[in-house]
């Protein structure tokens, strides 16, 4: 479980949000909205140990992030605006090494069969700076078919995307949370789970 207790972010002499405290359990799947400007992308970096709360705590199963390290990071997979795939290494070859710097063992086949669920499969072998973006989001999105983490945060994962990609990662998140998984998404778009999913909403 993750749990949040009175997480604020203050950038200068700003506050963009306080007092948000929320709890996450197996299955469950968190929808955080609000305008530009409210702290969507700094909530997310805060749970994933990126960005330290000016205030609060995280803690998952009980012990805060920081006490965890390493233990709760292989737990969490982050993926935020920028897809993150690198210009010369094939769509394939980025999967790969991704995989290998979380210390996760991903047979080719296994990355070929990632690949080709992402509708990448005539595709995989072409560099990065090739590929168009909702290409290069694809790719990143298949970080999550093979990289077996509990919390999956994802940061306008389906900028980019047309609505068969968007139905995809839908179903990704649905199976995702049947396994019992969970799921905390900041996004503009409408997110269409067949389930109930919770609301953070934040305010400008």
């Amino acid at each position: 479980m993750l749990q949040t207790s009175h997480l604020e972010c203050v950038r200068g002499n700003r506050t963009i949000f306080r007092d948000v405290s929320f709890a996450v359990s197996p299955g469950d799947c968190f929808r955080v909205t609000g305008p530009n400007g409210s702290g969507k992308t700094s909530l997310l970096r805060m749970l994933c140990g990126l960005m330290a709360p000016a205030s609060g705590t995280i803690r998952w199963h009980g012990t805060s992030i920081e006490a965890l390290g390493e233990d709760y990071l292989s737990e969490i997979s982050y993926l935020g605006h920028r897809p993150g795939i690198k210009d010369e290494l094939t769509a394939l070859e980025n999967l790969r090494v991704s995989c290998g710097m979380r210390g996760i063992e991903l047979s080719y086949r296994d990355a070929v069969i990632a690949m080709e669920r992402m509708g990448l499969g005539r595709r995989m072998n072409v560099p990065g700076r090739f590929l168009s973006e909702g290409e290069k989001r694809r790719a990143a999105i298949a970080r999550l078919i093979v990289g077996r983490s509990t919390l999956w945060l994802l940061d306008e994962v389906m900028t980019s995307l047309d609505r068969s990609a968007v139905e995809l990662i839908e179903v990704l998140i649905e199976d995702h949370l049947a396994d019992g998984g969970m799921a905390i998404v900041a996004t503009h778009q409408e997110l269409k789970l067949s389930g109930t999913f919770h609301r953070i909403e934040l305010a400008a």
